[in-house]
């Protein structure tokens, strides 16, 4: 079953077991500060096994959300609980969906579903994701990348004015 979930306690534990990097603390600062952040869950018998968030943002006048910390518990991996966390987002997007690959692999597995490297978060890009979140907040959403400035993704029913190179830079 998917739901939008505030329960605390099963997001800090999927969180770390996941994300083992990140301490109680971390979590507990991100779930407490965030403003506009929401946690999509999928749960099995009550229990959140796979779990997104949903953070608004704006780019260039069109309303979105930025997707972060998607993660699955490694026992109910390979059972599609992403995929359906992602596609269920779909539904809460007014014009896009945004993300940051952590890592090379996942772009491949976003692209399945429709999102398209175009969104160079380098530092000099001129037409920038906007969060109305705290300085804190936004710095913890670019964290968890690879790179230093990363390329995004965009999932979108509408044209985006400005696109990447592509280029991807560690």
């Amino acid at each position: 079953m998917i739901e939008f979930t505030d329960d605390k306690e099963q997001i800090i534990s999927l969180w770390r077991s996941v994300f083992s990097e990140d301490s109680r603390e971390d979590v507990l600062f991100f779930l407490e500060k965030g403003r506009n952040i929401r946690c999509l869950g999928f749960f099995e018998d009550d229990k959140l096994v796979s779990m997104l968030f949903l953070v608004d943002c704006k780019y260039s006048g069109l309303i979105g959300k930025y997707v972060y910390a998607v993660c699955t518990d490694e026992k109910f991996r390979s059972k599609g609980y992403s995929s359906a966390l992602i596609n269920e987002a779909k539904k809460y997007m007014k014009d896009f969906l945004w993300l940051i690959p952590a890592h090379d692999s996942l772009f491949d597995f976003y692209a399945k579903f429709g999102f398209e490297t175009k969104l160079y978060s380098g530092k000099d890009f001129g037409n920038k994701i906007i969060f109305e979140e705290s300085n804190e907040i936004i710095e913890y959403l670019y964290s968890g990348s690879d790179y230093t400035y990363p390329d995004g993704m965009v999932y979108s029913i509408k044209d985006f004015p400005v696109g990447s190179t592509g280029k991807i830079n560690k």
